[in-house]
């Protein structure tokens, strides 16, 4: 079967849906930052503070093209990823494209206590969100089909997910 990926804003709910969805279809789970955080031996932040988005962004468009090589997998992509016209087109190409939405003041509330999320290392953090958000929606609206995640638990938001596949 082809990959599950998971797309969106930080903190709407990808790597928690996603650690359902591989559980209930028994397959393996992927979070690419987790991932890049395993190969390189250190931190996001610690990635985008020494070397730059650029590096990191490099990062996930090598881990993208290796994880598309392969079949079964549930992934959980970055934030940014879809920005990039190049990652979206492989998306779409290997995998089912699921892009979870929720509003700036939800996520801000679901991430406000995390110190691993160096775009939002501002002083105000919502409006930094709200900005992201704005620049990043529309590529987000063109990756896949659209779920919002503002009032729907991860476990609903994951059976959402599994009727949309059985329905295909």
């Amino acid at each position: 079967m082809k990959n599950i990926y998971l797309v969106g804003f930080m903190g709407t709910g990808k790597t928690t849906v996603g650690r359902i969805l591989a559980g209930k279809l028994g397959k393996d789970f992927v979070e690419m930052d987790e991932a890049i955080e395993k190969k390189e031996g250190r931190r996001i932040k610690d990635i985008f503070a020494s070397e730059g988005e650029g590096y990191f962004r490099r990062l996930e468009r090598e881990l993208l093209k290796k994880i598309s090589s392969q079949l079964d997998l549930v992934v959980s992509c970055g934030g940014g990823l879809v920005c990039d016209s190049a990652n979206l087109k492989i998306l779409k190409n290997t995998g089912h494209l699921f892009s979870l939405f929720a509003s700036p003041s939800v996520i801000f509330e679901r991430i406000k206590g995390s110190n691993n999320r160096p775009l939002l290392s501002v002083s105000d953090p919502l409006a930094e969100i709200k900005r992201l958000l704005n620049l990043r929606e529309p590529y987000y609206r063109q990756a896949g089909i659209q779920i919002d995640t503002d009032q729907i638990n991860p476990q609903e938001v994951a059976g959402r997910i599994l009727r949309l596949l059985d329905n295909g």
